[in-house]
């Protein structure tokens, strides 16, 4: 059977692509981003009981060797997964795509379309494509948001029901992008490339950490890359401050960047051609 583990579904968002939207956050991520603001979606639940004793609830039991969750008896402290020692929640479900769509059906008429995140959603490529075929044929619009790993550019079935991707582009680099998340980004730029070049490249997202990366030079290579492509003024650029907010307690030293440096980072990318830039 088609599944996926679902960390959550939010009903509505206006933050995650054009208009009002349903999104749907999948469960796993195959980078480790110091600065991931949500790291309770990295892993999978390995069933080890550790986020039992953190519960004072009785939301989540431990029945013939599997976590159960309540969601009734939730307070969402959150304590379970700050305790997690595998980057997981254990307030996930396994869906099938027509599970999930039946929860993203009761929104129509209210949204615009569907966007998949994560964790990283390519990692449940064939759910994607089942899953967005449905939506399609509710007339709704498609988005994915991804690290960029996927090759796309090698699947005609998947992309023919994406209308378009939201791509983290977490340093230009290869080095940098590897001491931030621990990979390479090769797929990365080729798909910076590709996405735009079929004009399936809505957004790109850039996490500001000037103490972690070289941040200028990511947003100057990213947006001279685009305006080489002829791309520049059709793509949005957003600028992301990074905040300890949600962070694990050993990346949190990090500074969150001036407004100051943030304008510096839209100058940069509005000298290279990029007209809609948005700082957040």
């Amino acid at each position: 059977m088609n599944t996926a583990i679902v960390n959550k579904i939010i009903r509505f968002s206006s933050v995650d692509g054009p208009g009002n939207r349903t999104v749907v956050f999948l469960q796993g991520c195959n980078f480790n981003c110091k600065y991931c603001h949500n790291p309770e979606t990295i892993g999978t639940c390995t069933q080890c009981g550790t986020c039992l004793s953190y519960c004072k609830t009785g939301a989540i039991s431990f029945v013939d060797g599997e976590i159960l969750y309540d969601r009734d008896k939730c307070v969402n402290c959150d304590e379970c997964f700050h305790h997690c020692p595998y980057g997981s929640s254990p307030k996930t479900s396994r869906m099938t795509p027509e599970e999930v769509f039946a929860q993203v059906k009761k929104n129509i008429p209210y949204i615009r379309g569907i966007t998949v995140s994560g964790g990283e959603c390519s990692l449940w490529r064939d759910f994607l494509v089942d899953l967005l075929a449905l939506a399609k044929k509710e007339n709704l619009s498609t988005m994915l948001d991804s690290n960029g790993t996927y090759d796309f550019s090698n699947d005609k079935e998947l992309m023919d029901v994406v209308d378009a991707v939201m791509l983290d582009v977490k340093a230009f680099d290869r080095k940098e992008h590897e001491a931030v998340t621990g990979i390479h980004n090769d797929m990365v730029i080729a798909n910076l490339r590709y996405l735009a070049e079929c004009d399936k490249l809505f957004e790109v997202r850039t996490v500001a950490v000037p103490e972690l990366y070289d941040v200028k030079n990511t947003v100057y290579e990213t947006s001279k890359l685009l305006k080489e492509l002829g791309k520049q003024e059709g793509i949005r650029y957003k600028l992301i401050k990074y905040r300890p907010i949600g962070v694990r307690e050993e990346y949190r030293s990090y500074e969150t960047p001036t407004q100051e440096y943030m304008n510096q980072l839209y100058d940069i990318a509005y000298n290279n051609g990029m007209r809609d830039i948005v700082i957040i």
